[in-house]
């Protein structure tokens, strides 16, 4: 019985150091209350993964309600609109065909629309607790990016920005009639 006693000890010793070795990232962890508020609500949204990735990209995300959800995604959609609007600008100084042109103005157009009319809308809307604004304002800002889309016969030039900005909107809207 005493020649177990050094077999035992060995292998409790390598368990440990198994134990000990293995890295962190590999073990289980159960969310927090947090991240389920944010799994939970992006999943009653049309793209789980653009909500996801939106949210948890944001600092801010992690402590919000679903109204702090829904102001974090407004800011996402102003930014996916600027990104949108940039590129617009960097194509006009390239300088194309004139239908294209005539395209790119009329992008530029809904664009200026998304900043300087929906964003705002949906922003003060949410902050005086009406949701029923907030989600018209994303519904039309994912109705103007399609509209783009539309301009451009055949092949568009913004078709990256024109989806990005279409699939944040929505997921804002979702978000924001969770609210009503």
């Amino acid at each position: 019985m005493t020649n177990f006693k050094p077999l035992t000890l060995c292998f409790f010793l390598q368990a440990v150091l198994v134990m000990i070795s293995i890295p962190t990232s590999h073990c289980r962890t159960f969310p927090s209350n947090d991240e389920k508020l944010i799994e939970n609500t992006c999943k009653k949204t049309p793209n789980y993964n653009v909500c996801l990735q939106s949210l948890k990209a944001n600092p801010g995300s992690s402590g919000s309600d679903v109204t702090g959800l829904a102001q974090i995604m407004v800011k996402v959609m102003k930014a996916k609109a600027n990104d949108a609007l940039n590129k617009i600008h960097e194509l006009q100084k390239v300088g194309t065909g004139h239908k294209q042109q005539r395209a790119l103005s009329s992008c530029a157009d809904k664009y200026k629309a998304i900043l300087i009319g929906d964003i705002p809308q949906a922003t003060e809307a949410l902050q005086k607790g009406d949701p029923k604004f907030a989600e018209d304002g994303a519904n039309d800002a994912a109705n103007e990016a399609t509209y783009c889309e539309s301009d451009f016969s055949g092949k568009s030039p913004l078709t990256k920005q024109n989806n990005a900005m279409h699939d944040v909107s929505a997921v804002t809207a979702s978000i924001v009639r969770l609210l009503l």
